[in-house]
């Protein structure tokens, strides 16, 4: 069917109704993710087969709170909606989903979408937890009043789904042929609008008086002032702690397998250049990334686990007060998590801040925060110094994880301390933000989750590892005659900025790998493993024990000091360009990160050989 025939249905929505639910049920999670024409906002879209045949393309929009348009989100939501992004058509019709125990808060959104002219469904989703909560609706009653389409729903159960595809089934015909009743633009002032759904609430919605609703009880100690912090910080312990814990049996498989891949590749392999390159540049050099792999899905694990659950907003709200010291909101705390996993996700999350001063904040402090691709240097340097030993219940080098991550977090408010009130002075706004229900994670989603985020690191592996490994090979093997490192063309070029590193304790061998890991942090990892495996006969000794062997402690410490400041990761500067429209802010970036880097890794260095630690 062609692109023009198959009907269009944008998925609109407040943040956490489930509209993700849906779209994953619907189209079997199979999604193309891409940004809208001329901005970076991401959206998704599948396709799914009504019973007939009628072949439908679903968007699943960023989530909206009204049609204000106050976040960069929103905006492109509504714009999508009306049809005024260049190369997107416009939608045939609105599957509008709601929280169906929050009905009454979002119902003056259904009667704003209704002015945008297009055929349009209300989706009352998690009907199955409004009941729980004492909820009963006259869904007659409510499309009566509203005068549009009210369907019930629980998204995560096929039967959830039945009443909204045999619906479907009968009023797509009729919105492909332009046949469908559109709802008459109404323009009501939104008081008047508020007015009115509260109205219509009051009809058709009522609630058996319970003394707690089932999230209510939990948030009397998920939110207290005093143990509601506790609990955060446990969790986030927790968290870091099982990234060492948990992860010891599939990180020794995956170094047994890369040792295998590496003698057979040796064995079958003649003798020369096209061997070495195989097993040194290649596999040494990819395989020294791909080894924390399980340590990266067991951190995507808890954190997806914490936003599919509720979790995240309300770690939002405990934080709010602390954010607010330093002139942000408990908004800014969710792109911040997030950029735990990876700082763009994160800056690209900074769009649900209305505020623009803050949201630049925002953007400037996330790269502080520990991602994804640190956490290959800090498993290989504490692996390699911390001894694996235990501290009472917990893990030593969990310990000292934990305490880079501590640093990182302290220092991103600090900084956002100082730019609140000198590049973005001014005033903040306060946090309004919506607690859904508490829930389980959908399994299959969570799964899906969970997979896309494994596959970013391995494919990082082949775009960007592999590529830099081979290139640290080259010049690593070159001139053929060359007897130490400093002679090679890797030692030339390392040795242009050797000099400006050698006062914070960098070696030659530290400053080759800093050049490649411009394009990503963890390909400093990967360089270090194809410096050291080039004319490393055993293939059974592991990084980690070469690295010992050749560094003293107070440059291990120093190199760790750089990468809690580290300005590497071109991806993340290109993000902040696009993100802000503008060069001055990711120079401004890696200006500042680069000499807290520098004088981090300078002080640690020459404490450490005060200390005696050499």
């Amino acid at each position: 069917m062609s692109a023009q025939s198959m009907l269009r249905l944008a998925l609109l929505g407040a943040p956490n109704c489930g509209k993700s639910s849906l779209f994953n049920a619907l189209t079997g999670g199979k999604a193309k993710v891409a940004n809208y024409p001329g901005v970076t906002v991401e959206y998704r879209k599948g396709e799914f087969a009504l019973p007939s045949g009628q072949e439908i393309e679903l968007l699943d929009l960023p989530g909206v709170y009204g049609d204000c348009g106050h976040s960069m989100d929103e905006r492109v939501a509504l714009d999508a909606v009306r049809g005024d992004l260049d190369g997107e058509r416009a939608p045939d019709a609105i599957l509008f989903m709601m929280d169906a125990s929050h009905i009454n808060t979002h119902l003056h959104n259904v009667l704003q979408a209704k002015n945008h002219g297009l055929p349009i469904i209300l989706v009352l989703n998690m009907m199955d937890m409004a009941a729980r909560d004492g909820i009963t609706i006259d869904l007659t009653a409510l499309e009566r009043e509203i005068g549009i389409p009210v369907i019930s729903c629980v998204a995560v159960r096929g039967s959830g789904r039945s009443l909204l595809l045999d619906f479907l089934e009968d009023w797509g015909g009729d919105v492909t042929h332009g046949s469908a009743a559109k709802p008459d633009p109404e323009q009501i002032d939104l008081k008047d609008l508020q007015a009115r759904a509260r109205s219509i609430t009051s009809n058709a919605v009522s609630r058996v008086q319970k003394a707690e609703t089932f999230s209510q009880r939990i948030d009397n100690w998920v939110l207290h002032p005093f143990f509601g912090i506790i609990l955060l910080f446990i969790i986030l312990f927790v968290m870091f702690q099982a990234v060492y814990t948990w992860s010891g049996p599939a990180m020794d498989l995956i170094e047994t397998g890369i040792s295998l891949l590496q003698r057979g590749a040796a064995a079958i392999l003649p003798e020369g250049l096209i061997t070495s390159l195989v097993v040194d540049g290649v596999i040494a050099g990819v395989g020294a990334v791909l080894v924390f792999l399980p340590q990266i899905i067991i951190l995507f694990a808890f954190i997806l686990l914490l936003e599919a659950s509720g979790y995240m907003a309300r770690a939002a709200f405990l934080v709010d007060t602390l954010m607010a010291k330093v002139g942000l909101n408990g908004r800014a705390f969710i792109p911040l998590l997030s950029s735990f996993a990876c700082a763009i996700p994160g800056i690209m999350s900074a769009r649900t801040i209305e505020q623009e001063r803050d949201r630049l904040t925002t953007i400037l402090i996330a790269p502080l925060m520990t991602c994804a691709a640190r956490w290959p240097v800090y498993f290989l340097i504490i692996g390699a110094f911390v001894p694996a030993e235990k501290v009472g219940p917990f893990s030593q080098q969990g310990l000292v994880a934990f305490g880079l991550i501590l640093v990182g977090v302290f220092f991103a408010l600090l900084m956002a301390a100082i730019f609140k009130r000198t590049l973005t002075k001014g005033a903040s706004s306060g946090l309004l933000i919506e607690l859904p229900s508490y829930k389980a994670p959908v399994f299959k989603d969570y799964l899906i989750g969970l997979w896309d985020r494994g596959m970013i690191f391995v494919n990082r592996a082949g775009r960007i590892i592999l590529p830099a490994s081979v290139l640290i090979w080259g010049l690593m093997s070159f001139p053929t005659h060359a007897t130490t490192t400093a002679q090679t063309w890797a030692g030339k070029v390392g040795g242009l900025i050797e000099p400006i590193l050698r006062p914070i304790g960098f070696n030659l061998e530290i400053a080759i790998s800093l050049i490649p890991a411009m394009a990503a942090r963890e390909v400093a990892v990967s360089s270090l493993a194809t410096i050291y495996s080039i004319g490393e006969v055993d293939t059974d000794v592991k990084l980690t024990e070469l690295i010992a062997a050749n560094w003293t402690l107070p440059t291990a410490l120093a190199f760790l000091a750089w990468f809690v400041f580290a300005p590497q990761c071109l991806s993340t500067f290109a993000i902040i360009r696009k993100e802000t429209n503008s060069w001055k802010w990711p120079l401004f970036a890696f200006g500042y990160l680069f000499v807290l880097a520098y004088f981090a890794a300078g002080i640690t260095y020459h404490t450490a050989l005060a200390m005696g630690l050499s």
